[in-house]
């Protein structure tokens, strides 16, 4: 029965983008010059394998289009053409018409048939143009093209679609159809087949529509064979050999390579062949074929030792039984369903805390089992979720060099910590805010060779993406050693659109203010930026998953600019505290410590507000009771509890009435169910059923940053 081939279309396509990443990454680091030969089969590998699967499921312009940039490939990876910088250049471009047939098929906008026609031209155009490395009529042996001649019988019964099975190999070689089948009486379709496909993979491309037993692939007897030659079949034991006239026997030297039914090594052979060209998963091997160019009969030489293949075969099967790819709407379910276990598990917590520990002692350490346990859970559910950011960092060595060409730039681009993990909603929600970033390094930051020489630097200006994690919160740092942030000219510009600023601004508060929407200081508008749209849609999306962009720049010497997010948005673990009658929960990371302060140690500033004295440092007290309008809360820090947070190098003491405890918390998105309230990042469910909500300390401390720094100030002054 025929098998419906949608159903591993999305398979297919994953795989898909997966070898386009790979032959874009290794073209990217490939050594003109002197390119490695393994990178070079690895990129063949990939198009190979592009080729096979579009065919196989019927994407004949993928294939296409693949078989063409296949045919250059292999010309290269053999030495019998030179790699050049147009190559490399049409390669890529390829990689990029292939991904947008790739999305066709998912759906998208068809590629214009004139861009895909252009680029096979322009790819025929470089076989012949480019320079040989060793001209053929000086060359002593020249590697044919290694072809297989097969012949491929399937059950009539079976042929419902004979004219698909057909279009599918003939994508792969010449096919002929030699005699068409019948059910009555019973004959098969029989076809002969000429590719650079081997046996097994010409199987396994039929297995995908056919059942096994319906079909058989063998190797073919070419009718233009010496009449001399025997046509004993070996009875399915031995390959045929094929014997020229007035050929020496085997005893003379002719080494047969065979796999030796399991008992024996294979013989060398004189002759190399590519293992790749073979991928041997059967017992006995297709017959490759050696096409001279002359007018002579086809000439069949012995196949390879499976050896190789089922190394290959076997390393296949154990990184594919390594992984396993889930639809990530699965895992956010398990996730939800982690969450809501936590606060059920909260709830028994505090149903516990009021029963007798003496007559339950197997109830409650019941449900410290129960806490302990959803702890791992929750830990190994989010490290499913976890993803390196190297899958966003990988687009950006094409980005830099495209760039870099289009604006006659020397950039190196450097990528550190490419492995440190974020979580995946993260990922899908960063790359667009990341790429503004880059490119804005490269137009506005990183001067030309002709500037930068005359600073005094190297030609060759560095750009460095860099991940690393810090307290709760990862960290992605976009650096380069560019001309920097003018204060002068941001200034000036300001003024040009009537903001407000003033001459007393920190660095800090100047270079915040190319976040406002429409601000640019570019001198001319390109297709790169300088129309003043971009920054400020970068600091709109990363707050919205709760970061915070931070600048760093110093004229002439280059910039930096931070991204901070916290390292997942649905569970955390907290400190609860209580303000009247209502609780609120602060994020656990960024507590320093609590104290209940002495009477003389609070200082009170005139008209600025209170100071506390930890241990010779004065610290500006916050009372969230105040911030929030809670009534009948602790106004007096002295009868309250002060708790030291710290975030932006801003320290505060938060004046709240009591701590209740220390737990995990599900974090619920409070701008989805309500709107954004300014220093409040969330809410969660207690224990109790109750709603509690979460204090954004990033907020809070930014909104109290002058508050403080006057009050210290003012605080210095009085004591000189």
């Amino acid at each position: 029965m025929a098998i419906d081939m949608s159903q591993f279309h999305q398979v297919f396509f994953e795989e898909t983008d997966e070898h386009l990443a790979t032959m874009e990454s290794l073209l990217l680091a490939v050594d003109i010059g002197a390119p490695d030969q393994e990178e070079l089969n690895a990129i063949f590998r990939a198009a190979h394998s592009i080729k096979g699967g579009s065919a196989t499921f019927g994407f004949s312009d993928l294939a296409e289009l693949t078989h063409v940039l296949e045919n250059l490939l292999d010309r290269v990876r053999k030495g019998m053409l030179a790699l050049t910088a147009e190559m490399v250049d049409a390669f890529l471009r390829a990689k990029d018409v292939l991904a947008a047939l790739l999305q066709a098929h998912r759906g998208a906008e068809a590629v214009d048939e004139d861009l895909v026609r252009a680029l096979k031209q322009e790819l025929d155009a470089l076989g012949e143009a480019a320079p040989v490395v060793a001209p053929l009529a000086e060359t002593t042996e020249v590697a044919p093209e290694v072809l297989y001649a097969l012949t491929v019988e399937i059950d009539a019964s079976e042929a419902r679609d004979i004219s698909g099975l057909i279009a599918q190999l003939a994508a792969f070689g010449e096919i002929e159809t030699l005699s068409q089948g019948t059910l009555d009486p019973v004959a098969p379709w029989v076809l002969h087949l000429l590719s650079a496909m081997a046996q097994s993979e010409v199987e396994e491309t039929l297995a995908f529509a056919l059942d096994p037993a319906s079909f058989r692939v063998h190797p073919a007897h070419e009718p233009d064979v010496p009449s001399d030659v025997p046509s004993d079949p070996g009875f399915g034991l031995f390959d045929d050999e094929p014997v020229e006239p007035g050929a020496a026997p085997l005893a003379a030297g002719i080494a047969l390579e065979e796999d030796g039914f399991g008992l024996f090594e294979p013989l060398e052979s004189d002759s190399e062949k590519d293992p790749l060209e073979d991928a041997g998963f059967g017992l006995f091997h297709p017959l490759p074929l050696e096409v001279a160019k002359s007018a002579a009969p086809i000439a069949a030489v012995v196949s390879a030792s499976p050896t190789h293949s089922a190394m290959h075969v076997e390393r296949a099967a154990s990184s594919a039984e390594s992984s396993l790819r889930v639809n990530i709407e699965k895992v956010d379910l398990l996730l939800n369903l982690v969450g809501e276990l936590v606060i059920t598990q909260s709830m028994l917590l505090q149903a516990g805390m009021d029963l007798d520990p003496v007559g339950n002692e197997r109830l409650i350490n019941g449900i410290n089992l129960l806490q302990r346990n959803s702890r791992e859970l929750q830990e190994a559910v989010m490290s499913i979720r976890m993803t390196p950011v190297a899958s966003v960092f990988n687009r950006f060595p094409r980005v830099v060099r495209d760039l870099a060409q289009k604006m006659n730039k020397q950039v190196e681009l450097k990528m550190v910590g490419e492995q440190t993990e974020l979580d995946k909603s993260f990922i899908e929600k960063l790359s667009d805010p990341l790429t503004h970033l880059v490119r804005n390094s490269l137009d506005h930051g990183i001067e030309s060779p002709e500037v930068r020489s005359r600073k005094g630097k190297a030609p060759q200006g560095k750009l460095t993406l860099r991940a690393f994690h810090q307290g709760g919160s990862i960290v992605i740092e976009v650096t380069d050693d560019g001309a920097g942030l003018d204060r002068e000219r941001i200034l000036a510009k300001a003024r040009e659109r009537n903001m407000t600023v003033a001459d007393s601004m920190t660095d800090v508060e100047v270079w915040n203010l190319i976040f406002e929407p429409g601000f640019s200081t570019a001198a001319q508008i390109t297709d790169v930026s300088g129309r003043g749209v971009g920054m400020d849609v970068v600091k709109r999306n990363i707050q919205t998953l709760g970061g915070r962009v931070e600048i760093d720049s110093l004229l002439d010497y280059g910039t930096t600019i931070g991204i901070h997010l916290p390292l997942t948005l649905a569970i955390m673990d907290g400190m609860s505290v209580c303000l009247g009658q209502e609780v609120y929960i602060l994020p656990l990371t960024f507590v320093l410590e609590s104290l209940q302060p002495l009477a003389r140690d609070i200082r009170t500033v005139a008209g600025k507000g209170r100071v506390v004295n930890v241990r010779g440092e004065y610290l500006p007290i916050v009372a969230l009771a105040e911030l929030f309008g809670v009534q009948q809360a602790k106004l007096d820090p002295t009868t309250g509890i002060l708790i030291i947070v710290e975030s932006d190098d801003t320290r505060l003491a938060l004046l709240v009435d009591d701590l209740i405890g220390q737990q995990q918390f599900v974090v619920k998105n409070l701008e989805t169910n309500y709107h954004k309230v300014d220093g409040l990042s969330g809410a969660t469910i207690m224990g109790d059923g109750r709603v509690a909500l979460i204090l954004d300390v990033t907020t809070i401390a930014r909104n109290n940053q002058k508050v403080a720094q006057t009050l210290v100030s003012a605080l210095a002054s009085s004591a000189a």
